[in-house]
């Protein structure tokens, strides 16, 4: 017997394997198209401002690359704002990853990773998923189990990640990384010149819609965002699900922390302060609602490139840095605006 969610901003019914989403997709869809039309613009517009350097292989191909970190992390983030949740950890658990997986191929090259094969770069790539794993466990169960807010949690966890991180190496980067993962993962490319490291995060990405969009673990993860009391006595198991749903953030921020290594040949810790708003601007940008219970994996990649594009051009035209922090600031705040009066709009209905 269906029972229907009383929350009337996700109109959907719960079953054995608890519904579809149907209204709060619909207006998910309708989001995404006009969030890719603002992408398609801004594409257009730098293209015409420098046509000699903006819409060029070379540039795209650098576009992509450095979108991809931050995709994968944005598709664990996604997740987790999808269930009302938060996770402003994941850039320091990037920059913590990156250093395991160093410190791991460099203890297990004798000090100088630079000409490890690929049996040392595997385990670096255990260590950072490891190192992940461990840190989205520990958001889950302070969240989850012991019933703290994320939003201080995952604040605090912030600062304990990047301080261990930190405490590895000596307060140091790691800048010893095998000159083989640098040109294979890195700056490798393949089938007519498309990045590797494009090529993993779109592959993460189409698992993360898969997951999301297609199985069991993607429907109870919009019941648990739309309405939680209800998904609880429909027979969810909320508190494990969130568990879940923290653990697969940190894991991917785990792969994210390696494959920032290969492509900078470095962890470069300054360069991912703000990885964690970043992630949290695109997924917005995108159409994820910071209320919960509505989201898309392909309102995301448009997300995540909206500002990336947006920091090529300016950089391609020679605006100023801090102009790019408020344009991007910018349409954050109109994002969460627009997500503020859509849900009022479906309340009202």
């Amino acid at each position: 017997m269906s029972t229907p969610v009383e929350d009337p901003a996700i109109q959907t019914t719960v079953d054995g394997d608890f519904g579809k989403v149907p209204l709060g997709q619909r207006l998910v869809g309708a989001n995404t198209f006009w969030i890719a039309l603002v992408l398609v613009a801004l594409i257009l517009v730098f293209s015409v401002i420098a046509p000699d350097n903006f819409p060029t292989l070379y540039n795209f191909q650098q576009l992509m690359n450095e979108a991809s970190v931050l995709l994968v992390v944005s598709v664990g983030m996604t997740f987790v704002i999808i269930t009302s949740g938060i996770d402003l950890s994941v850039g320091s658990v990037l920059i913590f990853a990156g250093m395991v997986a160093g410190k791991t191929m460099e203890a297990l090259s004798g000090g100088d990773a630079s000409s490890a094969g690929w049996g040392v770069i595997t385990a670096g790539l255990v260590a950072a998923v490891l190192g992940g794993t461990v840190w989205g466990l520990v958001n889950g169960f302070l969240i989850a189990v012991a019933g703290i807010p994320p939003l201080i949690v995952t604040l605090g966890t912030t600062g304990a990640a990047l301080g261990v991180a930190y405490l590895l190496n000596g307060g140091s980067d790691v800048r010893s990384v095998p000159t083989a993962l640098n040109r294979q993962l890195g700056y490798g490319t393949s089938f007519g010149g498309v990045p590797n490291l494009v090529l993993v995060a779109a592959v993460i990405t189409l698992i993360g819609a898969w997951l999301l969009h297609t199985t069991k673990f993607g429907r109870y993860t919009f019941a648990v965002g739309s309405n939680a009391e209800t998904a609880r006595r429909s027979g969810i198991g909320v508190t494990g699900h969130l568990l879940k749903v923290y653990l697969l953030t940190g894991l991917l921020a785990g792969v994210a922390g390696f494959l920032s290594l290969a492509y900078y040949s470095s962890t470069t810790v300054s360069g991912h302060t703000t990885d964690n708003l970043n992630a949290i601007a695109a997924t917005v940008l995108g159409g994820t609602s910071l209320f919960g219970g509505v989201g898309s994996m392909l309102g995301t990649v448009i997300g995540v490139f909206i500002p990336a594009v947006l920091t090529k051009g300016f950089n391609i035209i020679h605006v100023q840095d801090f102009w790019q922090r408020i344009v991007v600031g910018a349409v954050l705040i109109a994002a969460v605006w627009f997500d503020q009066q859509r849900r009022r709009r479906r309340n009202s209905r």
